[in-house]
C-alpha cells in the first residue's frame, strides 16, 4: 500500500479533507464506526497517514499541514457539536442508533476489500485474528463495561484517549466502541457536552471540571496515541500489507458483535452494587438514564424489520461517502 502523498492540492481535495474530518469526528462519537474507515471512504486515508508521519518526524510540509489542518478542525467541530445530540440519541433510542451504527460499519467492508484484492492466505489469517479480538471485546462489553464498575478517573481517561487515537488511525477500529468497552463512553461525551455548554454561557469556572477531569487527559492520550499508532500502521502496511489489512477487516466486521441493537438501559435497584458501591435510594434518585446499565431484550417482528431497514440506511450512507472518495481528485 502506497501511503505517499503525491496528489496536488485543489479545492476538491480540500472538500474531501473537510468531509473526511467531519465524518471521522462523528465516527469517534458513535460505537461501531471507525474514524479510519471514514477517512478511507473519503479517499484521504493514505495522505492522512503520511501527513501524521511527517509531523512525528518534524518534517513540516505545506501539503501535510493542509491535510492535518482541515481534517483536525473539521473533526474537532464535529465532536464538539455532536457529543450532546449523539449521546442523547444513543440513550433514548439505543436500538435505532445501534442499527444505524451496524450499517455504517459494514459499509466500510467493500473499501477494505478493494484495498486487499487479491487476498492471500495471510489476509484471511488476519481476518480470523481480528474477529477473535473483537469477539473478546464484545464479551468484555457485556460482562465488564455494563457491570456497573467505576471506571472514571484521569488514568482511565488517558487510556481512553490512546484508544480513541487508535480508532482515528486504524480502519475498522471504532473509538466509540472502545470507549464503550472501557466503560467511559457516556462520561467522555457528557464532559464534552458540558464543556460546550460552559463555553457557550461564558462560564469559565464550570468549564474547569470537565477540562481537568476528562478533556485534558483524553487529549494527551490522543496526542501520544496518534504519533505512535500512525508510524506503526505505516510501517506494518509497508512490510506486512496483506496480514495487516486482514486484521483490519476482522476488526471491522467483528465490531458488529458488540452492537446488538436490542438492548436498553435498565435502572439499577437499591442495594445492588453500582460503580463499586452499594446503591442507596439517594444515589438512585440522582442517577440519570445515561448512567443506567444495559440489558438485552427480545424484539418484536416489527422491531426487527425496522432495525434491518436502519442497517440498510447506514450502509448506504457509508457507500455514498466511499463513492465520493473514489472519484478522481
Amino acid at each position: 500500500m502506497d501511503t505517499r502523498a503525491e496528489a496536488p492540492m485543489n479545492p476538491k481535495w480540500g472538500l474531501r479533507c473537510v468531509l473526511g474530518g467531519a465524518l471521522m469526528g462523528l465516527a469517534n462519537l458513535v460505537p461501531g464506526i471507525s474514524g479510519g474507515t471514514m477517512l478511507l471512504a473519503a479517499g484521504i486515508y493514505p495522505r492522512f497517514i503520511e501527513a501524521l508521519a511527517d509531523l512525528s518526524a518534524l518534517r513540516f510540509r505545506k501539503g501535510s499541514a493542509f491535510v492535518l489542518g482541515l481534517v483536525g478542525v473539521a473533526a474537532a467541530a464535529a465532536i464538539l457539536l455532536g457529543a450532546g445530540p449523539v449521546k442523547d440519541a444513543v440513550v433514548e433510542h439505543r436500538w435505532a442508533m445501534y442499527s444505524i451504527f451496524i450499517g455504517l460499519t459494514l459499509g466500510g467492508v467493500p473499501v477494505l476489500w478493494h484495498m486487499a484484492r487479491p487476498a492471500t492466505s495471510g489476509f484471511w489469517a488476519g481476518v480470523v485474528a481480528g474477529l477473535i479480538v473483537m469477539a473478546g471485546l464484545a464479551w468484555l462489553q457485556v460482562y465488564g463495561a455494563s457491570a456497573g464498575t467505576n471506571r472514571e478517573g484521569m488514568a482511565m481517561m488517558f487510556v481512553a484517549g490512546v484508544a480513541g487515537a487508535s480508532a482515528m488511525i486504524l480502519p475498522g477500529v471504532s473509538g466509540g466502541y472502545l470507549l464503550l468497552v472501557l466503560g467511559v463512553y457516556v462520561p467522555v461525551l457528557s464532559a464534552i457536552d458540558a464543556l460546550k455548554e460552559a463555553l457557550r454561557a461564558g462560564d469559565l469556572a464550570s468549564a474547569t471540571d470537565p477540562i481537568v477531569a476528562v478533556v485534558l487527559p483524553v487529549g494527551v492520550g490522543v496526542g501520544i496515541g496518534i504519533l505512535v499508532v500512525s508510524n506503526l500502521i505505516r510501517i506494518v502496511l509497508e512490510r506486512y500489507e496483506q496480514p495487516t489489512l486482514g486484521v483490519l477487516m476482522g476488526l471491522l466486521v467483528g465490531a458488529v458483535f458488540g452492537l446488538w441493537p436490542f438492548q436498553e438501559g435498565v435502572p439499577p435497584k437499591v442495594g445492588e452494587m453500582f460503580k463499586g458501591q452499594v446503591l442507596t435510594a439517594e444515589r438512585l434518585a440522582e442517577l440519570t438514564p445515561d448512567k443506567y446499565p444495559t440489558e438485552i431484550y427480545t424484539p418484536t417482528f416489527t422491531g426487527v424489520m425496522m432495525a434491518v431497514g436502519l442497517v440498510g440506511v447506514g450502509y448506504m450512507v457509508t457507500t455514498l461517502v466511499a463513492r465520493v472518495g473514489g472519484a478522481k481528485a
